[in-house]
């Protein structure tokens, strides 16, 4: 096989702020696999859940032209050794995640079939996708869902809190929006933006304003304490930053009701289906999330949609100049297409990608 490697960097159509920092531009990695005149795509994006330990996108190239010959020696066919080298190089997952979905991409391309087929699945399962509402003041976030709801007609909205202003300005912003789409499903995000004490408290308030659940309440290295806060919420607790890949999903089983499972963290879609398994196995609900990711990755994840119970694919949505095109938008449910592989197509021309 044979690897290219390019970047494009894409806008967002509003800046999105998180208890973390604010994000409106972001340069990612388009990832081409090519065997037997057929190429495979797959996408790196850039993301961080402790700063220090960020890799920005030249870091990542680097380091991933640093194994492009160890992995042109195999072929397309060959993934679980492919998966073992990346492992044991202890590549990004970001890389990862790029490499395994252009395998998944070129094995759809070269059977004929989209993925969701290829692993006979039922796009009618997949739920409506939310649209993230970035912290912000009530105003502001009033202003954001108006701008939601006119360019897609949104009708589930996660609000992202955790504010560093503290949980009054929390609370403020989510009546706020309440207010301004009073029939929309509201989920919360809070980044470990809280601490337990505000955590119980704000869980309680959240109950009564109808939020579905929360999410990933607490920081990184505090997940003892959510066994506390799980017995005291009387909303589901979702874990995104606390969980990576399959191996965490175990030892979080008894602190939460849910995860998030992110392509980019996990490394692929391989490890996302693992996951999947894991997690059902535990009892715990799935839920799908992104980074600053196009629709290739989002398109990927949307192969596996009719196995989430909720879905938060929607950063695609927020860009001004996604390159890609690939899943369908249709009544807020991202359904993958008919088109074999990703089923992703180039915006520039809606050529197939070959």
């Amino acid at each position: 096989m044979q690897i290219f490697l390019e970047t494009f960097t894409v806008n967002k159509r509003f800046p999105l702020t998180i208890s973390r920092g604010t994000t409106a531009q972001t340069t990612n990695i388009l990832v081409r696999i090519e065997q037997d005149e057929i190429e495979g795509w797959g996408e790196a994006s850039p993301f961080s859940i402790v700063r220090e330990d960020r890799k920005n996108t030249d870091e990542l190239l680097k380091e991933l032209e640093s194994i492009i010959p160890t992995l042109e020696k195999y072929s397309l066919l060959d993934r679980q050794e492919i998966e073992k080298i990346l492992q044991e190089m202890q590549v990004a997952s970001s890389l990862r995640a790029a490499i395994d979905t252009a395998l998944h991409d070129w094995l759809g391309k070269r059977a004929g079939l989209p993925l969701w087929r290829l692993w006979g699945l039922n796009r009618d399962r997949i739920v409506p996708t939310s649209v993230t509402i970035g912290i912000n003041t009530p105003q502001g976030a009033r202003k954001r869902v108006k701008e939601w709801i006119a360019l897609m007609g949104a009708k589930v909205l996660k609000v992202k809190l955790g504010s560093p202003e503290g949980i009054e300005a929390d609370r403020a912003m989510l009546l706020a929006i309440r207010e301004e789409a009073p029939r929309a499903q509201l989920t919360v995000d809070a980044n470990g933006g809280w601490n337990l004490e505000g955590a119980i408290e704000m869980c309680d308030w959240l109950a009564q304003q109808g939020v579905k659940y929360v999410e990933q309440p607490l920081p990184v290295g505090e997940e003892k304490d959510l066994l506390q806060l799980r017995s005291r919420s009387p909303i589901p607790i979702f874990v995104d930053e606390s969980c990576f890949t399959s191996s965490d999903i175990p030892r979080l089983a008894n602190y939460a009701d849910g995860i998030n499972l992110k392509l980019m963290k996990a490394g692929g879609l391989t490890e996302v289906m693992r996951s999947i398994h894991v997690a059902k196995a535990c009892g715990l609900q799935i839920m799908f999330g992104c980074y600053s990711d196009s629709s290739l990755a989002n398109t990927a994840m949307s192969h596996l949609a009719p196995l989430a119970d909720y879905l938060d694919l929607d950063s695609h949505l927020n860009l001004a100049d996604d390159p890609f095109a690939g899943a369908i938008l249709e009544e807020g449910r991202l359904l993958p297409n008919d088109l074999p592989g990703l089923g992703v197509q180039y915006r520039r021309n809606l050529a197939p990608c070959q």
